[in-house]
Parts: C-alpha cells; sequence; structure tokens
C-alpha cells in the first residue's frame, strides 16, 4: 500500500534467502541505512525465467526458448501486455493474489465513469469525514473537516496512494463506502475481470479489512488498459509528485502529494502508473510505458522489494520493445521499373491467352512492412492469382498477398501489375490456338506457369547467442 518510507517495519518476503553466516552481521545495518535513505534503490533480486512462463499463448517450454530470450523477473505473478490487448508475456497472470493499493486504480476508474455519466463533475465538493482521516496506513494527509474538489481528491489517491482520499471519494460519491465498492465489484465485471473480489476502495488487507478481497494480474491489466483511456487519470498518474490545495478550517492549506511511483524515476518510458505494497500482497506495481510507437501496462504482484518491482516492470516493458522488429515484405532477387521507381518483382503471373507470357507483378505498396514479434516464429506467405485472360495495365490488381507469422494473418496486399501486356488479337489467337493443338499431342505445357520470387526472409532472434 504505502512507500517504504512508511513500512519499514513491515516483514517483506524474500526469496532464496540461505543460511546467514556470521559475515552477514557486520553488513545488515549499513543495508537498512541504504534502504531507508534510498527507497527506491534496486536490491539484489532473484528473479528467474519458468519453464511455465507464458510467451504469446505458449510457454516457454513449448517454444523452446532460451533463457536469454526470455524476461528474467522476481515478482510471483506478472503480465505484460499492449494498448490494443495483446498479451505478450504472463506468469500466473490467472491466479487470485493481493494487490492491496493497486485497488485504487479502481476506485478512480468508478469516480471517473461518475463524472462521464454526468452524476458528478471534476470540481464537485469532497469531504473528509472523520472515518477518512482516520484509515491509517498511506495517506496524503488529510483531516477530518477538508473538502476538495474531485479531481483534487483523485491526485490525493493516486499519488501517494492516499486511504483517507480513497474513503473520502467512496463516500462522497457512493452515498457509503459498500455502495461505492459494489460499484467498484460491477466495473469489474463488465471490464471482464475473471477473478477479482473488491471489499474496500483503498486495498488494506489486513486485521478490520481481512477478507476475500483479491484479483488476478491478468484482471488488473484490464483495468488498467481500461484507466489510462481516460486523461485525467493519465495526466494525474504521470505527473509525480505534486502540491494540491484543500479548504481546511475556512482557509486554504497546501498539502505536498510525495509519489509512491519510483518507475518514474527508473525508466525513461515510465508514464505511471500505481503501487501496492502489504504484507501479504507483497511489493506490487502495476505499470505504464509508452516509447513512442507503442503503450504497455507491466503488471508485477509480489515482488521481492519495493525497488525490484520498477526492475521488473521496466524488465517486461524492454523485452518487448527489444522483440519488435520492423519485417519488410517484399523480398525479391529481382527487381524492375514501374511508373518510374524501381520495385521488386514478387511474382510472375501467367497470362491464359497466350502460351509463353507472364506478368511482372509488385505489391501495391512496396515499401509496406509490419511490427511484428520476433520470438513468435517465422512469416508465411500465400499468393492468390486471378485469371489474366484480356489486356492488362500497369498498376491493375492481378492477384492477393497474404502473410501470417504462426498462422496468424499479419498483412494481405494486392498485386500489381508492373507492365503491360495486350491480349491475343485475332490472328495471335489462331495461331496460339493451333500451337496449342499441336502441344497438346506432345504433352507440353499449353500456358506459362506463374511463378513466386518473393522469400520471406527468417525471424532471426537478435539476443539468441
Amino acid at each position: 500500500m504505502a512507500s517504504a518510507r512508511r513500512h519499514t517495519g513491515s516483514p517483506l518476503r524474500r526469496k532464496g534467502a540461505g543460511a546467514r553466516g556470521a559475515r552477514l552481521g557486520a553488513c545488515a545495518l549499513s543495508l537498512v541505512l541504504a534502504a531507508a535513505l534510498c527507497p527506491f534503490l534496486p536490491t539484489p533480486a532473484f528473479a528467474d525465467v519458468r519453464k511455465a512462463d507464458v510467451v504469446l499463448g505458449q510457454t516457454v517450454d513449448a517454444r523452446g526458448l532460451s533463457v536469454a530470450q526470455c524476461p528474467s523477473v522476481d515478482a510471483e505473478y506478472a503480465l505484460v501486455m499492449d494498448a490494443e490487448g495483446t498479451v505478450y508475456f504472463e506468469r500466473n497472470a490467472q491466479s487470485p493474489a493481493q494487490i492491496a493499493s493497486i485497488t485504487k486504480i479502481m476506485t478512480a476508474v468508478v469516480a471517473l465513469d461518475a463524472v462521464e455519466a454526468g452524476e458528478t463533475t471534476l470540481d464537485a465538493a469532497i469531504p473528509v469525514s472523520a472515518a477518512a482521516a482516520a484509515v491509517g496506513e498511506s495517506s496524503a494527509g488529510l483531516q477530518e473537516g477538508d473538502v476538495m474538489d474531485l479531481e483534487t481528491a483523485l491526485k490525493a489517491l493516486l499519488v501517494p496512494s492516499g486511504n483517507d482520499a480513497a474513503v473520502a471519494i467512496a463516500e462522497a460519491l457512493g452515498g457509503s463506502v459498500e455502495a461505492f465498492v459494489e460499484r467498484m465489484n460491477e466495473k469489474a465485471a463488465e471490464l471482464g475481470c475473471a477473478d477479482t473480489v473488491y471489499e474496500n476502495p483503498h486495498g488494506l488487507d489486513y486485521d478490520q479489512y481481512a477478507g476475500d478481497l483479491h484479483s488476478t494480474a491478468a484482471d488488473v491489466a484490464a483495468v488498467v488498459r481500461h484507466a489510462m483511456e481516460n486523461d485525467v487519470f493519465r495526466s494525474i498518474v504521470s505527473g509525480g509528485s505534486t502540491d494540491i490545495a484543500v479548504v481546511r478550517d475556512g482557509a486554504e492549506a497546501t498539502i505536498h502529494l510525495e509519489t509512491t511511483d519510483g518507475f518514474l524515476d527508473v525508466y525513461e518510458h515510465a508514464i505511471g502508473v500505481k503501487t501496492g505494497f502489504t504484507a501479504l500482497a507483497g511489493p506490487s506495481f502495476a505499470g505504464a510505458a509508452n516509447n513512442g510507437a507503442r503503450e504497455l501496462y507491466a503488471i508485477v504482484l509480489n515482488s521481492s522489494s519495493e525497488a525490484q518491482r520498477f526492475e521488473d516492470a521496466k524488465t517486461l516493458c524492454e523485452w518487448v520493445y527489444e522483440h519488435l522488429v520492423s519485417y519488410q515484405l517484399a523480398n525479391s532477387p529481382e527487381t524492375t521499373t514501374c511508373d518510374g521507381a524501381e520495385v521488386p518483382v514478387v511474382a510472375e503471373v501467367a497470362h491464359e491467352g497466350w502460351i509463353d507470357k507472364t506478368v511482372k507483378t509488385t505489391l501495391s505498396d512496396p515499401d509496406a512492412a509490419v511490427e511484428i514479434f520476433d520470438l513468435n516464429g517465422n512469416v508465411s506467405q500465400t499468393l492468390s492469382f486471378e485469371k489474366l485472360e484480356g489486356d492488362v495495365r500497369a498498376g491493375d490488381k492481378v492477384g492477393t498477398i497474404t502473410f501470417k507469422q504462426r498462422n496468424e494473418e499479419i498483412a494481405t496486399l494486392d498485386l500489381v501489375a508492373c507492365e503491360d501486356l495486350d491480349a491475343p488479337d485475332f490472328f495471335e489467337g489462331v495461331g496460339v490456338w493451333w500451337e496449342r493443338l499441336l502441344r497438346g499431342f506432345s504433352g507440353q505445357p499449353q500456358s506459362a506457369s506463374s511463378v513466386t520470387l518473393n522469400e520471406t526472409p527468417l525471424v532471426v532472434d537478435k539476443t539468441a547467442a
């Protein structure tokens, strides 16, 4: 839930710890001091690659991928997907887990849904009740009686992970916390969440808040993807630390909100979103990144430290970006001139009016390329030719070409003629008829054969040793 500064006394899960020798005692104090002084400093990780990890729907083992080809992450539950919904990597992504303050993403979603539905506005007053101010743990520093607008309350919710703001928003917009939480669960079902239960608007999961609240990495990704469609949400989670103004005792008071999101500090493409931590959930994070070409959502639950969760998210995003490559579709050893430009000849299509003539063809876009994920396998092509009998002119469609990667279509383009070819006139047609008659007696071909010249180069994994 809260940042490391608020939970220095809480137990953290550690994986792979061996017997501690006497020599560790001397460095224990320095490690504690380092963590206190720099809570986002990467700590020694126990990241690994597992045969059961899933890459684009198939396990690492089934794909025969090497360790070097896979992301090495520490989190017990992880997933990375793009804004189109393509899931590149999963680890236990369908298994239920605690998500702590990542819950607050849904709190914000329900609040912003109410704005879009016209039920409220971003400048609607959000008062802070005694119950909201008393929640404790991660806090925006709100006090009983404070009043702010909804947009300010959302900043208090998302930037410092304010439990006080979560309850204030729920009470103001839902009438009660219970009614608001019911809307959170309804929204989860609407988004297709398969195994998510919310029981409060902040994500605390112990003592009076203990219960069945949980989610999955896959469900969290669906919620993040939806939330990032809202410009207000995007602006808040990408903005880092900030100041807000509330009305306190009749006067304006300024509160500094310190972000819990260290992802913004460790990754150049980071654009938010939300941290989470409790003893049950472990250090967790739902992050977003955008390199200017593709937006990714990386979910890491139950990592080994609060710093490592950001390293895990960075590793997942960098792994996807590294393996997205541009694949040129026209790859032919032969070229010709078409409309004054040199273009690749992808096929020669037989003209059935002649015995030995074909039409050179190229792609409707000779420079076409598609972005593919190189670990998903090689590209194949299928060409379909039209029956050519009449006059053909440069630019005419003479067929189609379809490209697939692992049986999934990635592109379909028209084949167009690069040259003119007239059909036989009457006298030429008579000559063709006689020649075909003679060829019939000797078993020779009656017309030319269409030939594919285009090649599909192997997809080379640039990281494979």
